[in-house]
């Protein structure tokens, strides 16, 4: 009995498409080796075309003029490649395992005018196809364009209807292959007296040759393989000397940072030490700086629920991020495993939904919350509203286009019942949990039912200028590797370099950590008590600083262009930002809280 893939394409002409199991509909392929014999056919699926400059605005290969089946028959996709815009269809090329063909038609076309123009307006915007043969990506560009002198000027644009499959074997399994059309000539795509046609037509012949080639390389190496093929271009390299300067940099101000604190909180601790031995009848007569404030420092901020959300969703997105890179570092990401990441990233989303209702609902109870319902739900849908928004507009900007990338609906409700059948119910059982566990607020300090007159803060205190100071540091420390990064998600690269990342994402946490405790420390010494907000706004605005570099990518790092491509790098480069506040917001309220209890603790008050 077969099962239908709630993941799978769209089909053409109404074909129907079914999926393997429901495994491989999550995960996909895993790269084992296919163990084919000498004559067996190898299925050359045909996926996807699209600009060359935009990454993400991929249309199916059949929507363009060009040979195909009667019955169109597509291959089950896992949701990974579904989110990938993957939309793998059989093809007309016979492929037999270590048996060469040279001249092979393909098929015969013939052309109408509307069909000519568009295959040139195609070749015109450099469009490029991709076949995957056993999970391998072959790449291609549509046809060839040349723009030569000046008066006269000559533009000139050309289809190529000959393919040279050039396919690397070893042993029994598919290692490698390309295509190559260095001895062809393209077929000028014209309509006019000196057309191959009539009438105002164009007829064309498709044909294919297939050449096998003997490798060293092991099933098991095969992604070396593709890792250095360059039909995209190469931009990532091992970029040692750009971390070390990071990790020096930031070692240099993380112990600036500890060793200025120890010196002013010994001279501190010291002061009111003597002071508290000293026998002072009145704490606060003659006295400055943050202990004066130790009876207003722990009275609970306003709006407590939206905060709680913001720590619970921050904390879950921490474990999800830790989980990827650790998954990655374990090998089970591969550029073989088409979209593995993205059906991964999905998962562990569902599943660590238990951990924003714990924490935000814990923390919630402790700091005297009442409405620990309208909590969960606003926990559970602080980013997945905003998620929904934006997806929402990209699709239907892929959807009017006929992108691949626009989710059929067999999809959307897949991920929809995701998060109604696991991502909601977990974040409720983590929040009931919560609430449960809980116990009182640890504070060092009795806080009074008056506050405190804040004194008026000099400019340089402010929120914004702290928010500056706090973004700016951490965002200094990932610039460097956040450009790889782009690369990678808006990009044609491959990123390997795992081992890097972990380090820089230890890097940015602990500069998160260390700048939101001397920020801390300021604003106390300012005798100003409100740093529950302050601490989660000062280092969270990093995403303000990692959104205006987007911007700057895309405006002089890329080559991408059209409102597809625009609407989904924006929206979803807000979404990254939202991601990167919370997460390095949550991080740097702990650490605040953890240093103020510290401090208060430590000092003789009764």
């Amino acid at each position: 009995r077969t099962l239908r893939c709630a993941a799978s394409g769209r089909s053409v002409k109404g074909d129907r498409v079914y999926s393997r199991s429901l495994l491989s509909c999550l995960t996909g392929p895993l790269g084992w080796a296919s163990g084919f014999k000498q004559g067996d056919p190898v299925t050359l699926y045909v996926n996807k075309v699209g600009p060359y400059h935009n990454p993400q605005e991929t249309y199916h290969y059949y929507t363009l003029p060009v040979c195909r089946p009667e019955q169109v028959r597509h291959k089950a996709l896992s949701l990974g490649e579904v989110l990938d815009g993957d939309r793998m269809a059989e093809s007309l090329y016979k492929i037999r395992f270590k048996e060469h063909a040279e001249r092979q038609t393909l098929c015969q076309m013939t052309l109408s005018e509307k069909e000519v123009e568009q295959l040139r307006e195609a070749i015109e915007e450099l469009y490029y196809f991709e076949f995957v043969l056993d999970d391998v990506p072959i790449w291609g560009f549509v046809g060839y364009m040349e723009e030569s002198g000046f008066l006269p000027h000559s533009h000139k644009v050309g289809l190529w209807t000959h393919l040279d499959f050039n396919i690397e074997y070893n042993g029994d399994s598919v290692i490698f292959a390309n295509v190559s059309v260095k001895d062809v000539k393209p077929v000028p795509l014209d309509i006019g007296p000196g057309a191959a046609g009539t009438g105002g037509v164009l007829i064309i012949t498709h044909s294919y040759s297939v050449r096998w080639f003997e490798s060293p390389l092991p099933h098991s190496r095969r992604a070396e393989r593709l890792r250095d093929y360059s039909f995209f271009p190469k931009t990532l390299e091992i970029h040692w000397l750009s971390i070390i300067n990071s990790l020096v940099l930031v070692v240099l101000l993380l112990g600036f940072v500890i060793i200025i604190l120890m010196r002013v909180l010994k001279n501190d601790f010291a002061r009111y030490n003597v002071e508290e031995d000293g026998m002072c009848d009145d704490l606060d007569q003659g006295d400055n700086g943050w202990k004066i404030i130790h009876t207003d420092v722990f009275r609970f901020p306003p709006f407590k629920s939206l905060l709680c959300a913001v720590l619970g969703v921050g904390a879950q997105f921490l474990t999800l991020a830790t989980g990827i890179i650790i998954m990655a570092l374990l090998g089970m990401f591969n550029v073989h495993r088409h979209g593995a990441i993205n059906s991964a990233a999905i998962v562990l989303y569902a599943l660590t939904s238990c951990v924003s209702g714990y924490c935000s609902c814990s923390f919630y109870t402790q700091i005297h919350g009442e409405r620990w319902v309208w909590n969960i739900i606003l926990t559970s849908s602080l980013f997945s509203a905003p998620l929904f928004l934006t997806w929402s507009v990209v699709n239907s900007v892929h959807w009017w286009s006929g992108s691949t990338q626009a989710l059929p609906a067999s999809t959307v409700l897949l991920l929809l019942g995701a998060w109604v059948l696991v991502g909601f119910p977990l974040t409720v059982i983590g929040g009931i949990v919560g609430k449960n566990r809980a116990g009182s607020f640890q504070a060092p300090c009795r806080t009074r039912n008056i506050p405190r007159q804040i004194p008026q803060q000099p400019w340089y205190k402010h929120t914004a200028v702290h928010m500056a100071i706090g973004g700016f540091l951490p965002f200094s420390a990932i610039s460097v590797e956040l450009y790889y990064i782009f690369a990678t998600v808006w990009g044609r690269e491959h990123y390997t370099l795992y081992g890097i990342l972990l380090c820089v994402f230890a890097i940015l946490l602990s500069v998160g950590a260390c700048i939101s405790v001397a920020l801390s420390y300021f604003l106390l010494s300012g005798e100003d008590y409100r740093w529950w907000w302050r601490s989660v706004l000062s280092t969270g605005s990093t995403g303000i600083f990692i959104f205006v570099y987007s911007v700057f990518y895309y405006r002089n790092r890329s080559s991408m262009s059209g409102p597809v491509q625009s609407v989904e790098f924006f929206g979803y480069s807000l979404l990254t930002a939202l991601v990167f506040s919370l997460m390095l917001g949550s991080v740097s309220f702990w650490a605040s809280l953890t240093f103020i209890r510290y401090i208060y603790r430590s000092l003789k008050m009764d």
